[in-house]
């Protein structure tokens, strides 16, 4: 028989529950017990809704307070030395101290690294490897909710991130040495944890390893076979059986190696890589079931059931039902909970969406039908009548989008004048001083600007009152940046919820959900919007309240808007046409607004690109096409610009080195990028590529609560001079306040701006002398 399986579920509860209770922990109001009721809460409710939709294999430790990776580090005991953690189970504090960093009783330790996972908008923590690094299993959380689940009868497959892809995505720190020597002792301690779990009663393990569908060198790969020779010789003396994981793209060259290591299950994203099916039917060992990824774990439309009963029933008749696994191509993570709640959704729309409740429901479908159950009922009728309808729907087909569209010509995508003529009017335009000062867009959404916004938004108060606190916060914000000393200031944003949602409600061809989140990095969850048709704009979205700010004083305020690439990849993007289309069709609204701006005298606007990199194909042999058509729908976006009208953009998480070329070629006058936790290691990229424009390297990292020093910036800014020439070099935070509070923003800004002002001080005496 066809068996079914789920290799995540997403861990912030139905409501965000976990968001709020972590928060109201780190704020103090309520303490540990209550943290980790209200996450045992969210685990049972999550295996008991996959128990109900008839699931062979229930994950078990896909939950995390924080982040996979981060638990991980902790299960195997590669805590940084900066943490004073000395043995045993590491605590909470120090848990969350590696997540946000902390300053605590004359302590002050900066958190660690964070960047993207694979090419997803999620965000994991970056472990850290040293020389020699002792392991040793200091969590007992995958032994406890493994316990969790037995005490309630239901029975569940831990996962486990595998010990190699933990090395791949981790930095070694300190003296020059290769993080593989220490795969032996890393892998030992993985050993350990499997003698635990026996011990415990786990019967069957899942293990991820989506490290594979990258560009691994060949000593790598032998690395994966040695070392899953131990691990799977130890499982199978245990009784544990292995089921081995990859997704996100194909496997590629390391599809022989995969199928080398010893298991009774494999996972393939058939999603992603339909094509590598063929090849895994030849390469499947014998007896050894096959996981199909064939239900999209990272978008949210149905299913084609019948689509996906031709591949699963390709594979039962090569090799039988009962080695047979249906399965989402990932963890369900990147999907919303649950589509119950959202009664306000177009009933249309909201026809063609399956969430993760959803997607379970699809995969028992697909195990009934194909363990011989009838095509012939409701849910499988009403999924091909949904996928008919949505193909000739005309709330997905604008024929002005797509004869505008028809009409771009290569001079659409430059600006009038090269960089450097752009570049000589800026300066004399603007005079700014050297090392000018600005911020990324946000400041603080406090309590009180949330409950405005939801006040409005439910018709508790009329719009006269809610633009009368809208326009008090924006005159606040400004003379708050006034009197610290910014240079180039931001009206704050305090009438946008977030930084894609903003604009996609004023855009047609977007819908949105009232609960749809989804988890972006530790507490921060994010709803993304739903592109389902061709996209236009048909009226300004950000002009007023950038030039009510403008009107309020006499320095420069930049225009903000979420770049075209941008709004592509933090959405639930439609699947029926190229991405291509459906971002130059952003792009070009994005250019609507640029040029309406510019008219109500904006002339600094800044199109915020955090999102390219993620975006990259995680096969480098695909970079080249999705690189083209990116950078194309940037320069898309920005090209009617006047040449004094200076375009800034915006990048976080982004290890630019081997793309540095192309975010060059977007041609954006200023580019501000995420460089305070890595120490400013991204400007490497920028020693041997002489970058020609502008470059704003973040000098506060945003995302911790610590409020640096001024020294600490300081040094920062003078690694930037180090390697940049100090005429184009801005300063900045690294990323949007909106997630601080007033207080840390007040101060670590004004330690920013005073780090800047000794600094030119100083160079200038220099030059001077």
């Amino acid at each position: 028989m066809v068996k079914t399986a789920n290799l995540g579920f997403p861990r912030i509860g139905a409501n965000r529950e976990l968001k709020k209770a972590v928060e109201a922990f780190w704020k103090g109001k309520i303490q540990q017990d209550s943290l980790q009721e209200t996450a045992k809460e969210i685990r049972i409710t999550n295996w008991q809704t996959q128990q109900a939709a008839n699931l062979d294999y229930i994950p078990a430790n896909d939950f995390s307070l924080y982040d996979q990776i981060l638990d991980t580090i902790c299960l195997v005991g590669a805590i940084p030395e900066r943490y004073q953690h000395k043995s045993g189970n590491v605590s909470l504090e120090t848990y969350f101290a590696m997540a946000r960093g902390l300053q605590k009783e004359g302590l002050d330790v900066p958190a660690m690294e964070m960047t993207k996972w694979f090419d997803t908008n999620y965000h994991y923590i970056v472990p850290e490897f040293t020389q020699n690094q002792k392991f040793a299993i200091s969590s007992d959380k995958i032994f406890k909710e493994f316990q969790e689940a037995r005490n309630l009868e239901i029975n569940v497959r831990p996962v486990l991130v595998g010990p190699l892809t933990l090395l791949c995505l981790g930095k070694e720190k300190g003296s020059n040495f290769d993080k593989f020597s220490l795969n032996d002792s890393l892998t030992k301690t993985y050993l350990e944890i499997f003698s635990r779990l026996a011990e415990a009663g786990v019967t069957d393990i899942q293990i991820d390893e989506p490290a594979l569908v990258t560009d691994l060198a060949p000593e790598i790969l032998a690395l994966y076979e040695a070392t899953y020779q131990k691990i799977s010789s130890k499982l199978a003396d245990l009784n544990i059986k292995l089921h081995l994981t990859s997704y996100f793209a194909d496997l590629g060259a390391s599809l022989e190696t995969f199928f080398k290591i010893k298991a009774d299950s494999y996972h393939l994203d058939l999603v992603r890589a339909p094509e590598q099916l063929e090849a895994t039917l030849e390469l499947l060992p014998e007896a050894a079931s096959l996981s199909l990824g064939v239900i999209d774990g990272r978008n949210i439309w149905i299913n084609d059931l019948e689509n996906s009963l031709v591949t699963i029933n390709k594979v039962i008749a090569k090799i039988g039902s009962e080695r047979v696994i249906i399965a989402p191509s990932c963890s369900l993570l990147h999907s919303p909970v649950s589509l119950e709640p959202e009664t306000n959704l177009d009933q249309d729309i909201k026809s063609w969406l399956a969430f993760a409740t959803e997607k379970l429901a699809e995969l028992n479908c697909l195990k009934e039908i194909s363990n011989g159950g009838s095509e012939n009922n409701e849910y499988y009728d009403n999924n091909r009548a949904a996928l008919k309808a949505r193909r000739s729907s005309n709330k997905v087909h604008n024929d002005a989008v797509k004869t505008r569209m028809a009409n771009l010509t290569a001079t659409d995508y430059e600006r009038t004048s090269p960089y450097e003529v752009r570049a000589a009017k800026q300066r004399k335009t603007y005079n700014f001083p050297l090392l000018p000062t600005t911020t990324i867009g946000s400041f603080p959404q406090t309590n009180e600007v949330r409950k405005y916004r939801a006040d409005f938004k439910r018709g508790d108060i009329n719009e006269n009152t809610y633009n009368e606190f809208i326009a008090a916060e924006t005159i606040s914000c400004l003379k708050r940046q006034e009197e610290i000393g910014i240079d180039v200031l931001v009206h704050g944003e305090f009438e946008r919820n977030d930084m894609v949602e903003y604009f996609g409600e004023n855009l047609d061809g977007f819908a949105f959900t009232k609960n749809g989140w989804v988890q972006s990095y530790g507490s921060r969850c994010v709803k993304p919007p739903i592109i389902f048709g061709d996209v236009s704009r048909n009226a300004p979205m950000t002009v007023e309240w950038s030039k009510f700010a403008q009107e309020n004083t006499n320095k420069e305020v930049k225009g903000m808007l979420t770049g075209p690439i941008t709004m592509l990849q933090w959405s639930f993007v439609r699947d029926d046409q190229p991405r291509e289309t459906t971002c130059k069709q952003i792009a070009l609204a994005i250019q609507d607004e640029v040029l309406d701006l510019e008219a109500a005298g904006i002339h600094i606007i800044q199109i915020d690109e955090p999102a390219i990199r993620e975006g990259l194909p995680i096969r480098h042999d695909k970079w080249y096409e999705y690189l083209e058509w990116a950078v194309a729908s940037y320069k898309l976006s920005q090209s009617k610009a006047q040449d004094a009208t200076q375009i800034h953009t915006h990048m976080c998480y982004s290890e630019f080195n081997d793309i540095i070329d192309s975010i060059a070629a977007m041609d954006a006058d200023v580019l501000s990028i995420e460089t305070s936790r890595s120490q400013m290691e991204l400007l490497d990229a920028f020693v041997d590529f002489k970058y020609p424009n502008e470059i704003g390297p973040g000098v506060y990292d945003i995302h911790s609560p610590r409020v640096p020093a001024k020294n600490e910036m300081k040094d920062l800014i003078l690694k930037a001079v180090e390697v940049l020439p100090i005429e184009r070099i801005w300063v900045n935070p690294d990323c949007g306040l909106k997630t601080r509070g007033w207080p840390e923003v007040e101060s670590a800004l004004k330690e920013m701006v005073n780090a800047t002002k000794e600094l030119r001080d100083e160079l200038q005496s220099k030059a001077s002398a």
